[in-house]
């Protein structure tokens, strides 16, 4: 659409979209010079505009300042504001985040495409420049690649244009609005348009321009657009590529042509071309994949008709196939499988305007967990992240700006009476013109595999449409969308099945139904807090069905953001925090990385369940299996080791060459004659340096544990015991340990050091995850709460060995629960200063599940540091254990709270054989097990305190340590957030019996 004035009408007309806005055009770089273009130096013709920027906030249109675009209105004393930024970030405006409902819920009664006139925040920004001696005196375009969410353009007081889609570049032409000297480019940005009614994606709802803005000239010859398309051929050994250009020219020109290896080799040039299509084959050629990321770099150069040099264009391309065949996609002829997150543009201090540094982060930390796949939820990125994704090799599903979650699913049923864009012809262009921005931009992306039609928007003729226009411009990809599942009459929408949160059994039952398209979980594994237990049951799956092609976690980064609190900390803050109302609260909190990028617990179990090279120690040696889909596994050093606790009893390294889809046992000669238990550990490790990792950095392991497990020897030395009124005291040289009749252990001293704070004491729940919250388990097992926070010792009783070696003490608690049950403890104390604990739950019938069961030890804070033998380095449950390795390890108990973004239930460790508490000088005590292993957290702050908080700030300063002794734990789930229970097989029946042993002694 052509427009030379501004109008507020087309804020809430779905029909006009973009006004004066050129075509959408590939995202390639061009240069003046062929070193520079070879080198991927800053572009000669590009200027950037990023920087301080003038700026007015206004909270609707009708308090704007409307003539601020004028050439004559001075506006160098606005404040100041940073572009790229969110306005909301910057100190403007309410912050609101919120995932399904649209942000004006419960204010006021709206329906698409209507927008509110009262709560319509405005920012009205103001650049001045001058243009750089290289752009004067060109055609030249003023690009935004990101502003959200509607917005009007004047440069020097000449209306420029008008546009929406906050995710994809608009590009005008200001060639006539330019002048010599000053030039003001205002700009005038809308929270709401009717825009907003499509994208009501899963996070804080920002405004501002969050992305770069920039100049860009073009010579008297330049090429516009390229579409570079490959085509396979001889068994995948050779290709032909064809290279469609739309050129603009104001002259005559030709075209030279050469193709770059990574060497830059040139293996092949063509000269004087017509400044047209054109098209090449090569042969034995190397193939793009996420695990080798070949790149070629296509390099054209433009001459005009006198052989002056007039642009450069260096494009990398990848060569690979992606296609649909017998109901399996296949890369390159190869069943894929996805193991991928999904990933919002969000960082805790810039909100969705990330920088270079956090993108690198992200794939590198991507890469070393064995990621290899990325689906952009729910919008277009920036375009380095798709360099990015092509250098370093990971799979894309390209998803467009398109989310309408709250015009058809309300209070979680569908009911899309009102649902957008539908079968509406009104919304039709938007949706394909969103489509079409994307693939124009992005279509020249070897990492691209699917197009998304977009999320959570039901279906209709609109997104059918959508996916159309995917297959019609670009049919080497395939065309994804989830929403039809709610509506099967337009299935036609997406080429796979695509499900959100189906649990692993119901999607096996899909795929045992001989279906017709393969499946993958678009999203699964919802990482809410203390999350992603029973990931493994949908790992398992693409061992067994061929047409399971994997997932992608939601999501990779938690979405919080860091503000200064009430007593002037700087904290992170989610929902609600901002006194913004509705909001979802802390449902943004779903990643494996904090929103720091810290690396969060629940990674560990992503990298080994991701991991492509399957490693099981055996007796007489290793298999291998290589899940690789053309590597060989040469490309790796493999290493392992005999260990026994601390002590390496035999280490080694070794090549193995087992080819993609293939297992083979590697001979190991290993020790067979062991004393005691022992874990043999074999890993692969990188053999060379890689641009995501060093060489020796550890992408896959596998662990057997071989011997027997021999608990402590015991002396029958006499104990001295005295018996009192009311407590029993029992010594042995430095050792010392009281018990009273009332409570239980009241005292226990090595070497003069007292470590009980209080009485330990049987414990039953944790502090509620979200999952828990989510499915209210917490409420269903309120009394298990209770029952650790208040319980009666109702039993008393002693036993002396007749010659004092030993030393048992009885405990019986009664629990406050309905129906009333029962613990019993009995402490066995024997020399030189050993106490072994049984401990033994007593089940009724119609007692709920157990969160936990064990003991609870309030220790003195001087011992603040604690080593273990069992699964680490990180916290560990019994559903999300797999990626932990088995190994020694130590770490400081303030360490061992994970920092999720409301306190709950963590630093779980499983598989223990021993636990020792400790101070610097490493004096403290030692929980061994005696003929299980079994799980503890050792936490500076109880269960109780944990529950109350609902930040991290709020948790006081710690006096203690709480070491808790489990015999088992419940897993903490993860198939979603908001009803799914723990799986049955890692829960604990409140109505039968557990029991559980273990000792205490000096560390």
């Amino acid at each position: 659409m052509k427009g030379t004035q501004a109008d507020l009408n087309w804020l809430a007309d779905p029909k006009v979209f973009a006004v004066n806005r050129l075509n959408a055009y590939s995202d390639h770089s061009y240069y003046l010079d062929i070193d520079k273009a070879l080198n991927g130096d800053a572009m000669e013709l590009k200027q950037s505009l990023n920087g301080r920027w003038y700026f007015n906030y206004a909270k609707n249109p009708n308090e704007r300042f409307v003539d601020f675009y004028k050439e004559d209105i001075d506006c160098h004393y606005f404040d100041m504001i940073d572009v790229p930024g969110h306005i909301q970030m910057q100190g403007y405006d309410q912050m609101q985040y919120i995932n399904t409902l649209y942000p004006w819920d419960g204010h006021e009664k709206l329906r698409p495409p209507h927008i509110s006139s009262d709560d319509n925040p405005v920012g009205s920004y103001v650049c001045y420049f001058e243009v750089n001696e290289a752009l004067k005196n060109k055609t030249t375009r003023l690009v935004f690649d990101g502003v959200e969410t509607a917005y009007y353009v004047w440069l020097n007081g000449e209306f420029i244009g008008y546009s929406e889609d906050s995710f994809t570049p608009s590009s005008f032409d200001v060639t006539y609005a330019l002048k010599d000297g000053e030039n003001k480019l205002a700009v005038e940005v809308y929270k709401r348009s009717s825009a907003s009614w499509l994208e009501d994606q899963d996070f804080w709802r920002f405004s501002g321009i969050f992305r770069d803005v920039s100049l860009y000239a073009i010579e008297d010859i330049h090429i516009n657009d390229l579409f570079v398309k490959t085509t396979l051929k001889n068994n995948y050994k050779d290709v032909q590529v064809s290279v469609n250009l739309d050129v603009i020219a104001k002259k005559e020109g030709y075209l030279n042509t050469a193709l770059y290896d990574q060497n830059n080799n040139i293996i092949y040039q063509a000269k004087q071309l017509p400044l047209t299509n054109f098209s090449f084959g090569l042969t034995n050629v190397n193939l793009w994949s996420s695990e080798n990321p070949y790149l070629y770099k296509l390099l054209l150069t433009v001459y005009d008709h006198d052989d002056n040099l007039v642009e450069v264009i260096p494009q990398k391309i990848g060569f690979r196939e992606f296609k649909m065949d017998q109901g399996i996609m296949k890369l390159n002829g190869q069943r894929i499988v996805f193991r991928g997150v999904n990933r919002h543009e969000f960082a805790a201090d810039k909100g969705r305007a990330i920088t270079k540094e956090d993108m690198l982060y992200d794939i590198k930390f991507m890469k070393m967990h064995n990621i290899n796949a990325v689906r952009t939820s729910h919008y277009p990125n920036q375009s380095l992240w798709y360099d990015l994704c092509d250098e370093y090799g990971i799979y894309l599903i390209d998803e467009a700006n398109l989310e309408s979650h709250g015009s058809w699913q309300k209070l979680g049923a569908c009911e899309p009476s009102w649902n957008i864009p539908g079968n509406l012809p009104q919304w039709h262009d938007v949706v394909v013109d969103r489509a079409n921005t994307m693939l124009q931009r992005d279509k020249n992306h070897p990492s691209i595999l699917i197009w998304s039609c977009g999320n959570e928007s039901y279906a209709g003729t609109n997104i059918v449409a959508m996916a159309n226009h995917f297959r019609e411009n670009d049919p080497t990809r395939l065309v994804h969308y989830e929403g039809c599942v709610w509506n099967r009459d337009y299935c036609e929408a997406t080429d796979m099945e695509s499900r959100m949160y189906a649990k692993a059994k119901e999607i096996e039952t899909y795929l045992q139904g001989n279906p017709a398209k393969p499946y993958i979980s678009c999203e699964y594994m919802h990482a809410m807090g203390n999350s992603l237990g029973g990931m493994k049951h949908y790992t398992d799956l693409e061992d067994k069905y061929a047409q399971y092609q994997g997932g992608f976690i939601w999501d990779y980064i938690d979405q919080a953001v860091y503000y200064t609190n009430g007593y002037g900390e700087k904290v992170l803050g989610y929902g609600g925090d901002f006194k913004e109302r509705y909001t979802d609260y802390n449902f943004c909190g779903d990643g494996i990385v904090f929103a720091d990028r810290t690396i969060s617990p629940k990674a560990q179990e992503v990298k080994y369940l991701y991991q492509d090279i399957i490693i099981k120690p055996t007796d007489a040696g290793v298999i291998i299996t290589n899940k690789m889909m053309f590597s060989n596994t040469s490309k790796y050093q493999f290493v392992y080791q005999l260990k026994q606790g601390k002590k390496v009893l035999q280490e080694g390294c070794f090549i193995a060459d087992v080819k993609p889809g293939d297992s083979k046992e590697i001979l190991i000669p290993w020790l067979t004659k062991l004393d005691k238990e022992a874990v043999k550990t074999v890993s692969a490790l990188l053999k060379d340096d890689q641009i995501w990792a060093k060489a020796g950095f550890e992408v896959a392991f596998g662990q057997t544990i071989v011997g027997e497990y021999k608990p402590l020897s015991v002396s029958k030395q006499p104990l001295k015991v005295i018996i009192g009124d009311g407590n029993i005291g029992i010594r042995y040289n430095d050792f010392e340990v009281m018990f009273a009749n009332s409570e239980g252990l009241i005292s226990l001293k090595y070497g003069n050091h007292e470590y009980i704070a209080r009485a330990p004491r049987p414990v039953f729940s944790r502090a509620s995850t979200d999952n828990e919250r989510g499915y209210k388990h917490e409420v269903n097992s309120s009394m298990w709460f209770g029952a650790s926070t208040f319980y009666n010792c109702t039993k008393f009783n002693y036993e002396v060995a007749s010659d004092y070696s030993s030393v048992k003490v009885f405990f019986e608690y009664t629990l406050p629960v309905i129906p009333a049950t029962t613990v019993d403890i009995v402490f066995t104390v024997r020399a030189p200063g050993i106490i072994r604990v049984d401990y033994h739950y007593h089940g009724k019938a119609g007692l709920p599940e157990l969160p936990l069961i064990g003991m609870c030890f309030k220790l003195y804070d001087q011992v603040d540091r604690f080593e273990y033998l069992g699964r680490g380095p990180l916290e560990n449950y019994i559903d999300r254990k797999d990626g932990a390795k088995i190994d020694v390890y130590d770490c400081l108990v303030k360490d061992n709270l994970s920092p999720y973004l409301v306190p709950q239930e963590c630093g779980n460790r499983c598989d223990l054989r021993y636990l020792a508490i400790t101070d610097e000088k490493d004096q403290g005590i030692c929980f061994k097990m005696i003929d299980q292993p079994f799980e503890a957290t050792v936490l500076p702050y109880s269960l109780q305190t944990l529950e109350a908080a609902m930040h991290q700030e709020e948790l006081p300063k710690s006096y203690f340590t709480f070491v808790t002794i489990l015999a088992a734990q419940m897993g903490v789930g993860g198939d979603d957030s908001w009803g799914a229970p723990i799986l049955e097989e890692y829960c604990i029946k409140g109505e039968e019996d557990v029991e559980y042993a273990f000792e205490i002694c000096k560390r």
